[in-house]
């Protein structure tokens, strides 16, 4: 009986603190939209609007979610949030990070977008970075977020500052950035194996929001990748010898290595290490370039 007691408080505790979270999301919600004017989204103003900020109506287009309900979420009905749906609801509501991770927090949800930052970057680790120039490396974890890199890196492939962070992903920009795409010199080779690798480490992840929100991005933006992920191949290792064609400097042949930094396969620094006396003398060029533009 006395068991019964407790699991019946311990439900009623759980339903409580649900719906006070359900009340604070939609307060917060509420708010947000309130105080956002639709210059700040690309919407005219108009002559006949009552309210400063946006309608619900607005929110709900923006965010490509039914307007009923948007309505029902900021009347705090018990309704189910996808990631995807919060991700949209951020964007839309320009939040930007702590009020993105309040949101997902009200949601009981996990945000799936690359952290800005990471446990495995320490001061420590950033400095390794800074002390491998003029060799380009980064730090990456498993599903291919790149959460650091050193400025050679920053310009082997692509002017990778100029990239928003939330397209930071190696196959990401491998499947959808043609200036990182141009300087693959064997791209489509490239491209399979990074998907099967993809494959393979992602057999320890089924499920999680953010390995399913990468998939989803990558089957949507590039056909290449639904062609190539449909052949179900699965590779563990990849080829260490890589051959690029930077914008800046010409051809650069290096050789690959991965450093994990945990007994796990997850964060690792990739590092790319001259093969040849030419592609050493070009690596310090490049260094030399981006040491130049990071100068005020």
């Amino acid at each position: 009986m006395a068991q019964e007691m407790t699991a019946t408080a311990d439900g009623s505790r759980g339903t409580a603190a649900s719906a006070i979270r359900r009340h604070e999301l939609a307060a917060f919600l509420r708010h947000r939209r309130e105080h956002i004017a639709p210059e700040q989204v690309g919407l005219p103003r108009g002559s006949r609007r009552r309210t400063p900020g946006l309608r619900r109506e607005e929110v709900a287009q923006l965010a490509a979610v039914g307007v009923t309900w948007y309505t029902w979420l900021e009347q705090a009905r018990d309704i189910q949030v996808s990631v995807q749906v919060l991700d949209a609801l951020a964007r839309t509501l320009l939040l930007d990070p702590s009020e993105r991770s309040h949101l997902f927090q009200l949601a009981g949800a996990v945000d799936p977008t690359p952290a800005t930052a990471c446990p495995s970057v320490t001061p420590a680790m950033r400095a390794v970075l800074e002390q491998l120039e003029p060799y380009p490396a980064c730090l990456q974890n498993s599903r291919y977020d790149i959460l650091a890199h050193n400025r050679t890196y920053g310009l082997l492939l692509c002017d990778l500052e100029a990239v928003p962070p939330e397209d930071r992903n190696c196959m990401i920009l491998s499947y959808t950035n043609p200036d990182w795409q141009s300087s693959i010199v064997h791209l489509a080779e490239t491209q399979r194996l990074m998907a099967a690798r993809l494959r393979a480490a992602m057999a320890g992840h089924l499920g999680e929001p953010a390995w399913k929100m990468l998939l989803g991005r990558l089957r949507t933006e590039s056909p290449e990748f639904r062609e190539v992920w449909e052949r179900h191949e699965v590779v563990s290792h990849r080829s260490k010898r890589k051959e690029f064609l930077n914008r800046h400097v010409g051809r650069i042949l290096v050789d690959h290595t991965d450093l994990w930094l945990s007994p796990d396969v997850g964060p690792r620094m990739v590092t790319y290490v001259p093969a040849d006396d030419e592609s050493r003398e070009r690596l310090e060029k490049l260094h030399a370039i981006a040491l130049a533009r990071a100068t005020p």
